[in-house]
C-alpha cells in the first residue's frame, strides 16, 4: 500500500517539467486541439456504436475517455473478467483515428465487492456504512478494496497496455470522497506518526492542553467523528489534509502500476476546480496531465469569472505548461434544482474560455445522452433527440473551428500578476468558532480576481510558497494560514520592488491553524506599515469610511481595529465604534514596491479601484494595451500570439483595437474595430491572410 509523506511547514509541493514525463505533447503534435467525451458504449448495443464512431468523425472528434463506470461489466463476478466487449470498443475507435483515454473503472465498485466485503464500503462521520447502488462508496484505506482496484487495473493493462488505440490512461474518476472508519482511524494514526514523529509533538501542534484532549498513544487518536460540541479545530486540519492525501495514495498506486507497464503513456485523473476535498497542490506533482472537470451555472451572471478563474487555477497548477479540459456539459446538467440549458454559443463561448487560458483539450461528458440512470438527464453531445438537433449541430461546427486553431497548441498565456490561493488555509479559515461564518475564502478570491479579469490582465493562481519571481503583483485576497517560510516567499515581492495586495483576516495563524501572536498580520505588519487587535465583524448595513484616494463607501460584514505604523491610511472609518481606525493600509518599500492591506469587505467598484491602483504601480497591463478599456462583459486572453475577445453579454459589444486582425475560427478580417455578437468570440491575430 502506498503511503505518501504529508506535507510539514517547510515542504512546498512542486509541479516539475521534466523532459521524460509524458504529457499532451505527442497526443496534441499528432491530433491538433484534443476535442471529445467520455464514451459508454456499454449503455447501447453493438449497432448503435459503429453510428457514434460515423458521427465522432463528422463531429471532429479525435479523444474519448473510455470505461469510467464498467468494473461490473468488466468483472461481473469475482475474478470472473470479460474484456472482450471493450477490446472490441478499442479496436473500433483505433480503425476510426480516435485515441482513447483509457479509465481503471475504480470509482464505482460492483455491488459483489462491497456485499463480500462490508468494510470496503465508506463510513461518514455519523458512524453509518454506506451502500452501494450509487457511486464513489468506497473506503480508501480498504486493503481489500485497494487489492481489488490494483487487480482489475492489472488486467486492462495486460489486455490493453500495448493497444494502439490506447494513448492516455485515466485513473478512477473525479476523486472527493471521505471516510471516517476505523480503517481509515488506522492509516490516520500512521499518517500523524509520520508528520509529526512522537505524540509530544503531536500534542504540541493540536494544543491539546486545551478541553483535557492529550493524547498518551497513537491509538487513542481517531478522525473527526460526530461529537457533543466544537472539534479540535488542528485535528479537523489534519484530517483533511490526510483525506486528500489518502485519495492521491489511490491514484499513486495505479499511476506507478500503469507506468510500469506502459511507460511513455501519459497518466492522468480528472480534478474538480477548487475542489473543497482535495488539495490539487498535492495532487498536481503527481499527474502527467493536469486535466479538468468544469460545469458552469448558466444561470449564474458570475460562472464566466469563476470558471476563468478556475482554468487559472489549472495553469497555474500545471506550472504554465498545458493543460485540459476533461468534461463539461453540452447543455444543461440534472444535478441542480433547477437546470438552465445552454444556448449552442454559451457552449461554444465556455469552451473557447477554456482554449483561451491554456488548454489544449476541450472535452465534455459525455457523447451519448443516457436513456436510464441517475444522469438521464444530463445532456450530451448527441441527444435523446439524436443528431438532427440545434445542439448536434453546434458540436460539429465547433469541432470544424477547433481543427482551425491547431497553431496554438503548446501557447502559453504570459501572466506577471498572480493571486495566492492554499488549499490548508481554505480549510482552517472555514472552523467552526471563528469570528464570522459570513467571511468566506472563495467569495475573497473571486472579489478579487474579478477587477484582473475584467481589465483583461492575465493571472496565474499559485501557491504561497511557489516561485513569484517572475510576478510583478501577487495578490493574497484572503490567506488566514500561512507558514513562515511562505510568509517569507510573499515579503520578498515588496523587499524586490513587486506590489503585495493582502485581504482580510490574512496572516492569522500559522501551519498548526495556533493563532499568531501579537499585532495582526503578524507576518506583514511591517510591511504594510500598520497592525491590528482585534477583529470586529461589521453591524448589518454596515459602517461608512472615507477616503480621497478611493472615495467614500460603507464597508460591510467585516471590520478589523487597526492603526498605523509607519505606512498611511489608504482609506478610514468615519462613524461606530471602529471611528478614525485604518481600513485600508499602504506602505512603500525602499525598493520601489508596495504592500497594501484592506482589512474589510468594501465594495466591488472600490476593490476595483484598489486592484487598478496597485496593478498599475505593479506597471501591468491588460490584454488590450494601449487600446483602451474592455467593454461591459468582454474578457480579453492573450494566448500565444492569439487574442481572445470572448463576449459574455447578452448583446453585441464593440471593441476598438489598432490595426487589422484576422479571426482564426471564422477567416474574417476586422480593420480596427471589432464587433462581437451576442455570447461570441474570436481568435485574432495580427494582420490579414
Amino acid at each position: 500500500m502506498v503511503h505518501l509523506t504529508p506535507t510539514t511547514a517547510n515542504v512546498t509541493p512542486q509541479r516539475e517539467t521534466r523532459p521524460d514525463r509524458p504529457g499532451l505533447d505527442a497526443l496534441t503534435r499528432e491530433l491538433g486541439l484534443l476535442y471529445g467525451c467520455d464514451y459508454n458504449p456499454e449503455q447501447w448495443p453493438r449497432e448503435v456504436w459503429r453510428e457514434d464512431v460515423a458521427l465522432m468523425r463528422a463531429a471532429g472528434v479525435n479523444l474519448v475517455t473510455v470505461g469510467v463506470f464498467s468494473w461490473a461489466l468488466l468483472e461481473p463476478r469475482h475474478g470472473e473478467l470479460d474484456l472482450d466487449w471493450l477490446g472490441d470498443v478499442l479496436d473500433l475507435m483505433h480503425s476510426a483515428g480516435i485515441a482513447v483515454d483509457l479509465a481503471t473503472p475504480t470509482a464505482s465498485p460492483p455491488a459483489w465487492l462491497g456485499l463480500r466485503s462490508p468494510e470496503v464500503r465508506a463510513v461518514n462521520a455519523d458512524g453509518v456504512r454506506l451502500s452501494h447502488g450509487s457511486r464513489n462508496h468506497f473506503c480508501p484505506s480498504s486493503p481489500v478494496y485497494r487489492a481489488a482496484a490494483l487487480r482489475i487495473a492489472g488486467a486492462l493493462l495486460d489486455r490493453f497496455g500495448d493497444h494502439p488505440a490506447v494513448r492516455m490512461w485515466h485513473i478512477g474518476n473525479e476523486y472527493g470522497q471521505v471516510c471516517h472508519c476505523d480503517l481509515c482511524g488506522g492509516e490516520f494514526q500512521a499518517w500523524l506518526r509520520r508528520r509529526y514523529g512522537t505524540v509530544e509533538s503531536l500534542n504540541t501542534a493540536w494544543g491539546t492542553t486545551f478541553w483535557s484532549q492529550r493524547y498518551d498513544d497513537w491509538s487513542e487518536i481517531v478522525p473527526p467523528r460526530a461529537a457533543p460540541y466544537l472539534i479540535n479545530p488542528t485535528q479537523n486540519l489534519d484530517f483533511s489534509r490526510f483525506a486528500s492525501d489518502q485519495l492521491l495514495a489511490l491514484y499513486v498506486e495505479q499511476r506507478d502500476l500503469v507506468r510500469r507497464a506502459a511507460p511513455g503513456v501519459p497518466v492522468t485523473t480528472n480534478f474538480m476546480g477548487f475542489h473543497p476535498l482535495t488539495d490539487y497542490w498535492r495532487w498536481a506533482p503527481e499527474v502527467d496531465v493536469v486535466a479538468d472537470d468544469a460545469y458552469p451555472d448558466p444561470a449564474d451572471p458570475d460562472s464566466p469569472v469563476r470558471q476563468s478563474l478556475a482554468h487559472d487555477l489549472m495553469r497555474g497548477l500545471a506550472g504554465g505548461t498545458a493543460w485540459m479540459l476533461l468534461e463539461q456539459a453540452a447543455s444543461a446538467v440534472n444535478w441542480r434544482e433547477h437546470n438552465l440549458p445552454k444556448t449552442p454559443a454559451r457552449m461554444r463561448l465556455d469552451s473557447l474560455r477554456a482554449i483561451a487560458r491554456g488548454a489544449d483539450g476541450s472535452c465534455y461528458f459525455q457523447w451519448r445522452q443516457s436513456a436510464f440512470g441517475a444522469e438521464r438527464f444530463h445532456s450530451a453531445l448527441v441527444p435523446h433527440a439524436g443528431p438532427d438537433t440545434r445542439l448536434h449541430r453546434a458540436v460539429v461546427a465547433h469541432g470544424a473551428e477547433l481543427r482551425r486553431l491547431g497553431a496554438l497548441v503548446g501557447a502559453r498565456v504570459e501572466a506577471r500578476a498572480a493571486l495566492v490561493f492554499d488549499w490548508s488555509s481554505w480549510w482552517a479559515a472555514h472552523e467552526p468558532a471563528g469570528p464570522s461564518r459570513r467571511l468566506a475564502v472563495m467569495d475573497q478570491v473571486l472579489a478579487y480576481y474579478r477587477p484582473l479579469w475584467r481589465a483583461g490582465i492575465a493571472v496565474d493562481v499559485v501557491h504561497p510558497g511557489g516561485d513569484l519571481s517572475g510576478y510583478d503583483l501577487v495578490v493574497a485576497p484572503q490567506l488566514y494560514l500561512v507558514t513562515d517560510d511562505d510568509a517569507a516567499n510573499l515579503r520578498g515581492v515588496v523587499e524586490r520592488g513587486g506590489v503585495l495586495l493582502l485581504g482580510p483576516f490574512s496572516g492569522v495563524a500559522d501551519a498548526d491553524a495556533h493563532i499568531r501572536l501579537g499585532r495582526f498580520p503578524v507576518p506583514f505588519a511591517d510591511l504594510v506599515g500598520g497592525s491590528g487587535e482585534e477583529f470586529c465583524p461589521l453591524p448589518d448595513g454596515g459602517v461608512p469610511v472615507t477616503s480621497g484616494a478611493l472615495g467614500d463607501f460603507t464597508a460591510t460584514v467585516w471590520g478589523e481595529r487597526l492603526r498605523v505604523d509607519d505606512g498611511e491610511a489608504v482609506a478610514s472609518y468615519a462613524g461606530a465604534d471602529l471611528d478614525g481606525s485604518p481600513a485600508v493600509l499602504r506602505r512603500r518599500s525602499a525598493a520601489g514596491g508596495a504592500a497594501w492591506y484592506v482589512g474589510t469587505i468594501p465594495p466591488l467598484g472600490v476593490l476595483e479601484v484598489i486592484v487598478a491602483r496597485c496593478a498599475a504601480a505593479a506597471g501591468l497591463n491588460g490584454a488590450l494595451a494601449g487600446s483602451g478599456a474592455l467593454p461591459d462583459g468582454v474578457e480579453a486572453v492573450r494566448r500565444g500570439d492569439v487574442l481572445f475577445l470572448l463576449n459574455t453579454a447578452a448583446a453585441e459589444r464593440s471593441v476598438p483595437l489598432a490595426g487589422t486582425h484576422r479571426d482564426l475560427l471564422t477567416g474574417e478580417v476586422h480593420p480596427g474595430t471589432v464587433r462581437l455578437r451576442a455570447e461570441g468570440a474570436v481568435a485574432l491575430v495580427e494582420g490579414s491572410p
